[in-house]
């Protein structure tokens, strides 16, 4: 930790400065010796006297200080309250924050820069393990752009299988926050039941798609696979638990008292702020914009369902909590009409019709996940060579994708994603670049922060909801 504050006139002009933790003298004659290498250092800036306290007695910090002080502490990386490898220097004054920053890089992967070194559909592997909260909208846009690129569009049934699998994203995200912005101050039972819930929405993706994160189950073109007999069932299962179990997060938190005094009025940002920022998703609309892009710019088919975009104007922490467990409702809502449709296109191809496209591979969810089924691996090699050889190369090469660039957003559970895709007409992209909601989302920490008490901070964090992943990606 460091600190500075004002010094005295003597000992700006002398070469010997005290130190401020035992007296001792820092200059370099008293720095050699047999001194403790733990005792307080200090250094000249343009700010003043800055002591690196590394020992001693905090009591005694303060009575050294001749006028007033200025504390500088680090939150994180390591801090639990920081959503993973976030680190935030704080500038205090007593309990109040004077300036804040937030520092990235501590869970850099290159997730970017590796995919342009895969085939496209290679790719969307990598794209899952970004925001580990919304990996099927990440492999969804990803693939909406490769798919605009080629020109081609994914069958219908396709695209209501990813409204499906995006929304029941939406709402593991989401149960997280719930789960993880109650555990930082201090509800154990609010950790409990949203790990709880989210823990039902994996085992249904599982089911699904064969895992329970980073599916690469969305592929350029359609999806990896049909849904596994049954699935109606399991869905509707799923909805009936959810339904009764959401209103346990109303008795607790929504008309709790102490949840609601915490909540209310910290994190503060306005609709104007939001928009300079380019902050979207539950903080946008918790400051009175009802922009998602499901409604406004509608992709797999999102203007063929029903749904509400909620909005609130308070732009504060409580605001964003109660939106994102309505958009909980939402997505529900939204799951249960994607049943009628799946029935009305049970048969219908998930993958474009393209041999040069599309994967020739029929997959299966087995014990360790997707993969090849046996019977179509013999099939394959006891065809033709030709047949062989085609798939070998599909899989190894990559398709080809027209030279050209194309930027695809979808409304993630943190806001816009989107997909900058460059193609210079191989099989590989020439560039990749995100638009990742929680790394713009995340300029907003200080202009929340700034002003307010230190253990408001949390509180802020905590409703911008960032996942690492996406903003070091």
């Amino acid at each position: 930790m460091s600190r500075t504050h004002s010094t005295s006139p003597e000992a700006e002009g002398g070469d010997t400065v005290a130190d401020v933790t035992t007296g001792t003298d820092t200059s370099p004659a008293g720095q050699s010796g047999g001194r403790d290498p733990y005792e307080a250092t200090s250094r000249r800036t343009t700010e003043g006297q800055v002591y690196n306290v590394s020992g001693g007695d905090w009591d005694e910090i303060p009575t050294s200080a001749d006028n007033d002080e200025r504390i500088v502490i680090n939150m994180g990386p390591q801090h639990p309250s920081t959503h993973g490898v976030l680190r935030l220097v704080l500038e205090l004054e007593g309990e109040t924050v004077t300036e804040s920053r937030a520092v990235i890089g501590y869970l850099h992967t290159g997730i970017e820069k590796n995919t342009e070194y895969r085939t496209w559909t290679q790719g969307v592997t990598f794209v899952t393990r970004m925001d580990y909260l919304a990996p099927l909208h990440n492999e969804t846009a990803y693939c909406l752009g490769v798919e605009k690129l080629l020109g081609i569009t994914a069958p219908r049934r396709a695209d209501i299988i990813r409204v499906l699998l995006m929304e029941l994203n939406r709402m593991s995200s989401h149960l997280v926050y719930l789960a993880t912005g109650g555990m930082e101050l201090g509800s154990t039972t609010g950790m409990v039941f949203g790990f709880r819930e989210r823990e039902e929405v994996l085992h249904l993706l599982e089911f699904l798609t064969g895992l329970r994160m980073n599916h690469a189950f969305i592929r350029p073109g359609g999806t990896a696979q049909d849904l596994p007999v049954g699935y109606e069932k399991k869905i509707r299962d799923f909805l009936k638990v959810m339904e009764k179990r959401m209103k346990d997060y109303d008795n607790l938190f929504t008309g709790q008292p102490i949840w609601r005094r915490r909540l209310g009025g910290v994190g503060y940002l306005s609709l104007d702020g939001c928009l300079q920022l380019g902050v979207t998703g539950p903080i946008l609309r918790s400051a009175g914009l009802a922009w998602d892009l499901r409604k406004v710019q509608p992709y797999c088919g999102y203007e063929e369902y029903e749904f509400d975009v909620p909005t609130l104007t308070e732009g504060d922490a409580f605001a964003r909590y109660l939106l994102r467990v309505e958009e909980i409702h939402q997505s529900m809502r939204i799951i249960e009409q994607t049943l009628p449709k799946l029935a009305e296109t049970e048969g219908e191809p998930v993958m474009v019709a393209d041999g040069k496209i599309a994967w020739p591979a029929k997959l299966t969810i087995g014990p360790d996940g997707l993969g090849n089924s046996l019977e179509h691996v013999r099939k394959i090699m006891g065809q033709s060579m030709e047949s062989l050889i085609h798939h070998f190369k599909l899989v190894t090469e990559g398709f080809d994708v027209p030279a050209g660039q194309v930027y695809v957003p979808v409304e993630s559970p943190r806001g816009e994603l989107g997909y900058h895709l460059v193609s210079d007409g191989g099989t590989r992209p020439m560039r990749v670049h995100v638009r990742e909601p929680s790394f713009v989302n995340l300029q907003a920490f200080p202009a929340m922060t700034e002003g307010g008490l230190i253990a408001d901070a949390i509180v802020s964090v905590a409703s911008i909801d960032p996942v690492m992943g996406g903003v070091d990606r």
